[in-house]
């Protein structure tokens, strides 16, 4: 049996901009999905996947990678993540498998929504890194995990979120060559997530973005967006808190400029408010991802004045969430023979 685990993402900058290719920065989170691989003496090959869907799912998989459920799915699509890894391997001639996927703990107890978190790259990650060891296959991790993910969301991924949860800590990525290097937490920066209440769903954020591709403003506004996420990464390589600080108003900004354009609603779910609140206070706060509902982040040079600035925004109807940075990637925690 092969247990494996991942993190999920916040991403810090670049959102957007990082499919133009500038530089994005991504940080690992404590939440973990858990894949764990074992034989089974079954007919079929299982699974279960807790913080996702109820039941015990059973298929066949034929030898040019048509998979064959024997129970009825919520929909055609529903394992589609599963399948696309699972077709990254030759497993023609594999024994029966059960598969378990926890999710769980990127599930909000208090209201039953997905944390936006990454949980679908870092179940890319931790069920390749799974399966690769269970059957000790000779691939590369990163990519098979990325390219996976990648079809799965049908192309329009950038593989920050991939990235960062095979790699854990502070990341800066570029889409070219899924080039990322590894990045410190600068000191005296303190950080707290907030959570919207309310969740986004990020396919439906990048097929918008498709529609509106071509039209001048928009392209005038990646332009700034990705100019701008450029100098958050230089300030974030520099290591000195106070010129993050500095950058990341410029960011939002054009973060904001670019949202307009394409009629994302990045700011919405109340998180313009809490940039408002932010201003001029020697405080930051974004959304960070896709926006429109899910976390944000806010950054300040004291604890107290993040601690000040998240009492105000409990007010607003947003709540703490208790997550922090993981220096660790997947990790490969359990094997038995």
């Amino acid at each position: 049996m092969i247990t494996a685990t991942a993190p999920g993402k916040a991403v810090l900058s670049g959102e957007y901009a990082v499919l133009q290719n500038a530089t994005a920065i991504a940080t690992a989170i404590d939440r973990r999905v858990r894949v764990t691989v074992s034989e089974s003496p079954g007919e079929y090959h299982s699974i279960t996947a807790p913080g996702y869907l109820e039941g015990n799912w059973h298929f066949r998989v034929s030898g040019e990678g048509k998979f064959a459920w024997q129970d009825r799915l919520p929909g055609p699509s529903a394992f589609s993540l599963v399948e696309e890894v699972w077709r990254s391997f030759d497993t023609a001639q594999w024994p029966s498998i059960s598969l378990v996927v926890d999710t769980q703990v990127f599930i909000d107890a208090a209201t039953g929504l997905k944390l936006g978190l990454g949980s679908s790259a870092a179940v890319s990650v931790a069920l390749t890194a799974a399966l690769q060891s269970f059957r000790s296959a000779d691939r590369d991790t990163g990519k098979t995990a990325m390219d996976a993910h990648e079809r799965f969301q049908g192309g329009r991924g950038s593989g920050v979120d991939v990235a960062t949860s095979l790699q854990g800590g502070v990341i800066a990525y570029r889409r070219a060559g899924a080039d990322s290097r590894q990045l410190g937490w600068p000191a005296g920066l303190h950080y707290r997530f907030l959570w919207s209440g309310q969740s986004s769903v990020t396919a439906e954020k990048l097929a918008k973005l498709d529609k509106r591709r071509e039209q001048r403003a928009a392209s005038d506004s990646m332009k700034l967006l990705s100019k701008t996420a450029e100098q958050v990464a230089a300030a974030w390589s520099s290591g000195d808190s106070r010129q993050i600080l500095k950058a990341f108003p410029g960011y939002i900004d054009a973060l904001r400029q670019f949202s307009i354009d394409r009629d994302l609603g990045v700011f919405d779910a109340g998180h313009e408010g809490l940039v408002h609140l932010a201003s001029g206070n020697g405080i930051v706060y974004k959304p960070c991802g896709a926006g429109g509902g899910d976390i944000g982040i806010v950054l300040a040079a004291s604890e107290a004045a993040v601690s000040e600035f998240c009492g105000e925004a409990h007010q607003q109807g947003f709540r703490n969430l208790d997550i922090a940075l993981e220096v660790e990637g997947v990790l490969i925690t359990e094997r038995r023979h």
